[in-house]
């Protein structure tokens, strides 16, 4: 059965140099299955999408990083890219924002690199999940036990290695989406 996520609204956090197809394969995942996507990012009106090692498009944003809530939104995907994350990770309010959908239960899928700023949260502690190869040890650090699967669910949280693994990441994504809030999601 197909999962619907009609009235769901999602929050795609980005900044520039983030993995494009990261970011326009799930969320046209997510619109065709009823959900209102929305960029938020701390990059002004456009932010710069990248394909692996070249500028890909320029994208609207819908919302400033600034003005952002999470609790305007049901869940959140974090795509990859290297200067995505790394861009985020550094920013007090990236940081808190992500917090907030942990800390409210909301489902987080990351892809790639997208899980780097998850580790600032401190987040990860106890969970299983597996991104990009080069943040294995990042990951572990931060206390996840990193698995090199194309996706691991681990209580609302969706993560997945690279672009390879988009229709695995995808369908689990949209069914954490469409479950909702997971008590067990919280951040301890």
């Amino acid at each position: 059965m197909k999962q619907s996520l009609d009235g769901k609204k999602v929050a795609i956090l980005v900044a520039d140099g983030f993995e494009q197809i990261e970011w326009t394969e799930p969320r046209r995942a997510l619109e065709e299955a009823g959900a209102t996507t929305q960029i938020v990012s701390p990059s002004g009106e456009k932010v710069q999408g990248w394909n692996h090692d070249e500028k890909g498009d320029r994208f609207s944003v819908d919302m400033a990083l600034g003005r952002a809530r999470s609790d305007d939104y049901d869940a959140l995907l974090l795509p990859g890219g290297v200067k995505n994350p790394d861009r985020l990770r550094v920013l007090t309010r990236a940081v808190e924002f992500v917090d907030g959908f942990f800390a409210a239960g909301k489902p987080v899928a990351a892809i790639c690199h997208g899980p780097w700023i998850l580790i600032e949260g401190k987040v990860l502690k106890g969970r299983t999940i597996t991104s990009w190869p080069s943040l294995k040890t990042d990951l572990e650090n931060a206390g996840a036990q990193w698995v090199d699967r194309e996706v691991v669910v681990d209580n609302g949280l969706v993560t997945s290695r690279q672009p390879e693994d988009l229709p695995a990441f995808n369908e689990k994504m949209i069914q954490e989406f469409a479950a909702g809030r997971h008590e067990r999601q919280r951040a301890a």
